[in-house]
């Protein structure tokens, strides 16, 4: 038998929703702050996924600027209906909830059509008569009698006008009474029934998946008696997975349900660098509801494959040699770039970087262009050619959870002298942990994490690697400790740290290797 290994799409791609058509799958997660925003992924086995782009790679649909990491792009649905895709979806900071549509779904999609909605977690549901509606979450009318007092309402679409019509309808709170937060609500139709699916309690250890049915879709809801049908808060703070829930389902061509959900990681206590990663976990029906990875109830790293024609896994290259007309897909840039700070086309085979007054430590649009940590254990190598001109112009390796939580392995200068720096950030307060003098134009700066061992190493050749600084605590990168809903990015960084400048970095390769 034929087995499979969670999660499936490692590293920070949290609140995944899914839908099918035909033999194919689609596959859309959060992308916060992060520019462009949701990133959108094919499979025809539900194992196997290659991301075919991002639903939101223009300024006019994607504002981010002046938001923190944690803000932005919150929670997508996608669903697919009468020839079109519908991606709907909330920016916190700028506009709330709005969609976008697409004939393909590789792009390009519209710009956003903004509702006129209240709350967060938006969903889409096209019933059989022809009529869709919005599903979301929203304060509880009476008041926030306590923080996370909200519920799950619904509201029909008019999709000519695409504006919400008609009467509003609170629909459910949770399984559990005073329950908070009640989020991520997403509505399916199966044998005459509505069901209601929905997560609760938080993102965080208490998450947990609930459901209830209607007969109408207005209500009234009736909760499974088996709630919550999927959580790892009663295991303990000590098991490997947590924080699981906010799941979609899935019905394949051949009679399969399957759920996508979030969970994370932990390792080196209860610290998660990697953020909220993407797993996928079989669904059975008994008696009318549903049964999550039936006979363990559990989210488990191993499943047999689903049945469906397995497809060969495209393996990704380690090595980016920057050889192409555009970035690759795994890339991405903090907040909404209104100018253009890098180049593929400058120097033929290389990343360049202008050096920008914007710093990574500030809430703005910095000469970053970052990837997502994804494995435990990993090293992630660059060769840059920089020459610093002042000692405000720094260039190299960020390690980013956050503008307050990060590392900066630059290349800089002090006085006359030009050194290699490890720059540590902590709520805010920057502290050099390690510097030493070099002068070279071509540098060799390597990362490598062991856990929560980060280790930091540099050369002026592509052998004999120096060490800067070994085992730094790592602990800093995970939201236990900075916060917020994100996980690591590593990218490549040139500041001119607030004065103007003339110079740039430019980086010949980006090599990151999981182990």
């Amino acid at each position: 038998m034929k087995t499979f290994n969670n999660p499936i799409l490692p590293g920070f791609y949290p609140d995944p929703s899914i839908c099918r058509v035909n033999e194919d799958y689609y596959l859309v997660t959060s992308s916060f702050a992060y520019y462009p925003g949701v990133p959108i992924f094919h499979s025809r086995d539900l194992v196997n996924w290659k991301q075919i782009g991002h639903v939101l790679d223009r300024p006019s649909q994607l504002p981010l600027d002046g938001q923190k990491q944690s803000e932005g792009i919150f929670a997508p649905t996608i669903r697919y209906n009468d020839g079109v895709f519908y991606m709907i979806t909330t920016n916190v900071g700028h506009g709330g909830n709005f969609l976008v549509t697409a004939a393909d779904p590789a792009g390009p999609w519209s710009d956003p059509y903004y509702l006129d909605s209240p709350g967060i977690d938006p969903s889409l549901f096209f019933d059989e008569d022809g009529k869709a509606y919005y599903v979301g979450t929203r304060p509880a009318p009476e008041g926030e009698k306590y923080s996370g007092n909200w519920e799950i309402w619904l509201q029909e679409l008019d999709l000519e006008t695409m504006k919400l019509v008609g009467e509003t309808y609170g629909l459910w709170r949770g399984a559990l009474r005073d329950a908070i937060w009640p989020e991520g609500p997403h509505i399916y139709k199966m044998n005459g029934y509505y069901y209601l699916l929905i997560s609760e309690a938080g993102t965080g250890h208490e998450h947990a998946v609930s459901i209830a049915r209607s007969n109408e879709i207005t209500g009234p809801y009736v909760g499974n008696p088996g709630n919550p049908i999927l959580t790892h808060r009663h295991l303990g703070r000590d098991y490997p997975v947590v924080n699981v829930g906010h799941c979609d389902f899935v019905e394949t061509q051949n009679g399969e349900w399957w759920a996508v959900g979030l969970a994370s990681r932990i390792y080196g206590g209860y610290y998660r660098n990697l953020g909220r990663e993407t797993f996928l976990l079989p669904v059975a029906w008994e008696d009318g509801w549903p049964i999550m990875s039936p006979g363990t109830g559990k989210l488990e790293m191993t499943y047999p494959m689903p049945d469906l024609p397995v497809v060969k896994p495209s393996i990704p290259s380690v090595c980016d040699h920057f050889d192409g007309e555009d970035l690759n897909l795994e890339w991405n840039f903090l907040r909404t770039p209104r100018e253009k700070f890098y180049s593929l086309a400058e120097r033929s085979g290389y990343l360049s970087l202008k050096l920008r007054p914007e710093r990574i430590t500030e809430l703005a649009n910095p000469s970053f262009v970052g990837r997502r940590q994804q494995h435990i254990d990993f090293a992630a190598s660059t060769l840059m050619e920089f020459a610093p001109m002042a000692e405000n112009e720094a260039a190299g390796l960020v390690l980013l959870q956050s503008n307050e939580f990060n590392f900066s392995f630059v290349y800089t200068q002090t006085g006359e002298e030009k050194v290699i720096r490890l720059i540590k950030s902590a709520g805010g307060a920057e502290e050099v942990l390690k510097e030493v003098p070099i002068s070279t134009s071509r540098l060799y700066l390597k990362v490598e994490a062991h856990g929560q061992d980060y280790s930091f190493y540099y050369s002026e050749s592509p052998s004999n690697f120096k060490t800067l600084i070994e085992k730094v605590d790592g602990r800093i990168l995970s939201t236990d400790v900075a916060g917020g809903f994100v996980g690591t990015e590593i990218g490549l960084y040139a500041s001119s740290n607030g004065a103007d400048s003339n110079n740039a970095a430019y980086f010949d390769w980006f090599e990151y290797v999981g182990k």
